[in-house]
């Protein structure tokens, strides 16, 4: 199949104008499901990145000592501590977190799973009860990191759910071929991508690499954007960020929050939700790299968001 690009003009029509006649919360609200005693920088990337694109709102949705950090890296961010690790005498049930954090998704557009999530037996078996609820409620997500763990281990939770987005790297991709019995090899054609979206009944793949390929199983976008040439840790955790923000503005866009000619498709949306959000992270990645070279960290690119979606896709 032809690897193909939608235009930035397609993808500026799926951001919302900036409008005094919004109220909060209705240019995107973010909820990511991570962040954990020994990852708390994971989850404050992918919220603050939300932000940082112009997202009006962000959560975690973390364990209690990983909230403590959290809150410390910025105001900006609503923290819940919520989630627990597995204890023999634990202060909750697994049901009961489950609801607790259901009760989120009135005040949320999209989920963004895995981030700083670990790999506990509780932590995983919440994250998979939380995604149940949330597709019975028809909620968009983005799945990366140890979520992609849980789906390697379970893939029937998200089998056929085609407003999940799944972005895994290399490792992650191959380990998510073997699940589905899909021989891995060396792609560069996007043909993988699209086999693996397809055994998943249509959920969309961002094969992260060299360039980025993606895939709902009919279509394969590649994005060859330039970028920066190191790869620090916590980059991922930008994009599920960046992705989680258009998709969110995709929520917008079909609930006609704003005027426009409807000329995009619901069904296109996770695509070139997952288009924009890897050009601009490595528009990001670019424009950090270019001023600090190999001392460049990961909290380095959030400075550069705001900046580079302006010289990609402002109105």
């Amino acid at each position: 199949m032809t690897l193909t690009k939608p235009t930035f003009d397609v993808i500026r029509r799926l951001i919302p104008p900036l409008s005094p006649d919004f109220h909060k919360g209705q240019a995107g609200r973010v909820c990511v499901i991570g962040g954990s005693d020994d990852y708390t920088g994971a989850p404050y990337f992918s919220a603050i990145s939300a932000l940082k694109l112009g997202a009006d709102m962000a959560h975690v949705v973390c364990q209690p000592t990983a909230a403590i950090a959290i809150k410390n890296y910025s105001p900006d961010l609503m923290v819940h501590p919520y989630m627990r690790k597995y204890d023999k005498n634990p202060d909750l049930t697994s049901e009961e977190i489950i609801d607790n954090v259901s009760s989120l998704f009135k005040r949320t557009h999209v989920l963004t799973i895995g981030p700083g999530l670990s790999r506990d037996k509780m932590m995983l078996e919440c994250t998979k009860g939380i995604i149940l609820k949330a597709k019975e409620e028809h909620i968009p997500m983005v799945i990366d990191a140890d979520g992609l763990f849980l789906i390697q281990n379970n893939p029937e939770i998200i089998k056929d759910y085609s407003e999940a987005i799944l972005t895994p790297n290399v490792n992650e991709f191959r380990r998510l071929c073997e699940t589905m019995r899909i021989e891995f090899e060396d792609d560069h054609k996007g043909e993988l991508a699209q086999k693996l979206s397809q055994a998943f009944g249509g959920v969309t793949i961002v094969q992260k690499g060299k360039n980025d390929l993606i895939s709902n199983g009919n279509s394969i976008f590649l994005v060859d954007h330039k970028s920066g040439l190191k790869r620090c840790g916590g980059q991922g955790d930008i994009l599920t960020g960046l992705i989680s923000t258009f998709v969110a503005w995709g929520v917008a866009y079909k609930k006609n929050i704003w005027q426009h000619d409807n000329s995009i498709s619901p069904t296109d949306i996770p695509m070139l939700a997952s288009f924009a959000g890897c050009t601009i992270n490595r528009e990001c990645s670019w424009a950090a790299f270019s001023k600090l070279g190999r001392s460049v960290q990961t909290s380095d690119m959030i400075p550069e968001i705001g900046p580079s979606f302006q010289r990609l896709f402002e109105r």
